[in-house]
């Protein structure tokens, strides 16, 4: 049994991974952070109805000590994740990282735990992600379209970044955008590894992205559309059942598919 704490347990996504883990027959979920409901059983603070409906709310990484844990999925913010990171690896506890907009440090590859990151968590993302590698091989010029909900404050999105530097990896050509005009800066988006990217926001959305590559009187489209969170949680678990026996870091679900 893989012994797994959330931390951002009563967040959007923190709820959905906390059901998720406790409605599985290999995962017990032993321990949860929320600085706005601690000291609450899940019970109470998120309506869990499974085995750990009585595990009480902590405030502080520490107060998890006494659980033991194996696996932390961290869902707290871009300005807390390579802190929550460095306490795992201190503790030599693996590390499911969902959140987004920080540096990866290149030192997590030496950790002697698991340090898995993953910009996207839905499979079909990732599997969107390899295509579009794919389809660099013989279409130079691409731009990604990523739109998310008006809560989400990174922009451009992780899973549109590591597409982009996977498209600029794998393609043989040197294409290269044309830019805006000068009196309207940002209209043709963000730069990445020489891709294109433009980044929406709007109520309504959740997670999607389009990727459009061009050739001589042709174009290829591959788009995955998330519409609702329990599209992240497969991957999720997955990440947690891949972290014992693969210490150090990890980047995205694509390695965990093979």
């Amino acid at each position: 049994m893989i012994r797994v704490a959330v931390v951002g347990a009563t967040g959007k996504m923190g709820r959905e991974v906390c059901r998720a883990v406790d409605d599985a027959d290999d995962l017990a979920l032993v321990g949860g952070i929320s600085r706005t409901a601690a000291g609450r059983p899940l019970g109470d603070a998120i309506g869990l109805s499974g085995p750990a409906a009585d595990v009480v709310l902590v405030e502080h990484l520490d107060d998890l000590l006494a659980a033991d844990v194996h696996v932390l999925v961290d869902f707290s913010g871009a300005a807390y994740a390579p802190e929550h990171v460095a306490w795992a690896i201190a503790h030599r506890m693996h590390i499911v990282e969902g959140t987004t907009g920080f540096p990866i440090d290149p030192a997590w590859a030496d950790a002697p735990v698991a340090v898995i990151v993953v910009p996207n968590f839905a499979i079909g993302a990732a599997l969107m992600m390899r295509f579009a590698e794919e389809a660099a091989h013989h279409l130079d010029a691409a731009e990604v379209i990523e739109l998310h909900h008006d809560a989400k404050a990174d922009a451009p999105s992780g899973t549109a970044i590591a597409t982009a530097e996977r498209i600029a990896g794998a393609r043989a050509g040197a294409w290269t955008a044309p830019g805006g005009d000068d009196e309207h800066p940002g209209a043709r988006g963000a730069d990445v590894d020489g891709i294109r990217v433009h980044g929406v926001r709007l109520p309504g959305l959740l997670a999607h992205q389009e990727v459009i590559f061009g050739g001589p009187g042709q174009t290829l489209s591959i788009r995955h559309d998330s519409t609702d969170r329990s599209s992240f949680m497969p991957g999720v678990l997955l990440a947690i059942r891949s972290a014992d026996g693969r210490p150090g870091l990890t980047v995205g679900l694509d390695p965990l598919l093979d």
